[in-house]
């Protein structure tokens, strides 16, 4: 029995509102991960049960190894297919936006989807939803927004309706979004949603090896370059920092989604409890921080890098140069030795 989250009002107002409507468009943030593109595409399959008309529209593309998932290569990237993204929100009835807190988080798409008459429903699990859609659902202390879907499509009694193309994708924004349950993942319900999910007819096995153990020879690399020549280690900080260039992606092929999980790497070292990467956009700088324990990233995130997330895993963009990132990095640093000083002279 898994149990019971959403509030019989948000059931309730969600159902009507899937039901009542029949064109939809679903977004998700900017550099879609694993649990943006899964919880889209894992509604866009619900829908499509349901006879809905349904479109994708993600403010950038999503990244190669995501591909192999069901509808991902129908997802329309604003930064690519401008027109026609405009047009089909303007068309759109309802809008139900996945996986972020803030309308800044779609970029370039955001006055678009704000702006737009259409219904919205945001459905997400980060820290301090902002209230810019008629209906919000967000629960902070779920391991994911594809676990909270699934649990929105319990509570409205549609599990019937979820075929294996949708729990692939709901599966796959789990497994990607806890480190393949390795961590924020302690809660047994989710062991009995996936178990509901593999009666649906998915090879887990299979979403890890394609999502997560499958590598070109040039990310190989590109790893290894990232560790063995970029990484620093600030072991009295607890911090670990690895920034790439546009030029140094260029020079392994990059392809987006290479650099997935690097940022998890350093962590493996003893002394490190808080790692960060940086990785040089056209625009900006592409930040993602993790962490181990009570070290909160999402407040660094926050404060320093436009972004948010979670506590021990968040993420952000800085719009600036790699050198002023850096020496945004180095403040950040600062803050830390200061804070350890005022801790160890209050002991």
């Amino acid at each position: 029995m898994i149990d019971r989250i959403l509030s019989d009002k948000e059931v309730i107002r969600l159902r009507n509102s899937l039901e009542q409507h029949n064109n939809f468009i679903l977004t998700c943030h900017l550099s879609p991960d694993g649990d943006a593109v899964g919880a889209t595409l894992g509604m866009k399959h619900l829908l499509e049960a349901m006879g809905k008309t349904v479109h994708i529209i993600a403010p950038d593309m999503v990244p190669r190894s995501l591909l192999f998932l069901p509808g991902a290569k129908d997802i329309i990237a604003y930064s690519k297919y401008t027109e026609l993204a405009n047009r089909l929100v303007g068309n759109a009835q309802m809008i139900i936006c996945l996986d972020f807190n803030t309308p800044k988080r779609l970029d370039n798409l955001a006055p678009v989807i704000t702006e737009s008459k259409a219904k919205k429903i945001l459905i997400d699990h980060h820290i301090g939803s902002e209230e810019f859609c008629d209906l919000t659902i967000s629960y902070d202390h779920m391991s994911s927004t594809c676990e909270l879907v699934f649990r929105a499509i319990l509570g409205m009694n549609m599990y019937q309706l979820v075929n294996r193309k949708c729990a692939e994708c709901l599966y796959a924004g789990m497994m990607t979004d806890t480190g393949n349950f390795t961590y924020n993942s302690n809660d047994p319900d989710i062991y009995n949603i996936i178990a509901m999910l593999m009666k649906k007819g998915i090879n887990k096995d299979r979403i890890y090896q394609l999502a997560i153990n499958t590598s070109s020879a040039d990310r190989l690399r590109l790893i290894g370059y990232s560790l063995d020549k970029k990484m620093e280690v600030f072991a009295d900080c607890g911090a670990a920092l690895i920034i790439l260039t546009k030029e140094e992606l260029q020079q392994y092929n990059y392809k987006k989604g290479d650099t997935e999980s690097l940022v998890n790497m350093p962590l493996q070292i003893p002394e490190v409890y808080w790692s960060v990467f940086m990785r040089e956009d056209d625009e900006y700088v592409k930040i993602s921080i993790r962490s181990q324990g009570d070290f909160a990233v999402n407040t660094i995130c926050e404060q320093h890098f436009n972004g948010g997330g979670h506590k021990n895993a968040a993420g952000g963009e800085f719009y600036g140069s790699v050198e002023d990132a850096r020496a945004e990095f180095d403040k950040i640093l600062d803050e830390v030795k200061a804070q350890q000083n005022e801790e160890n002279t209050n002991k």
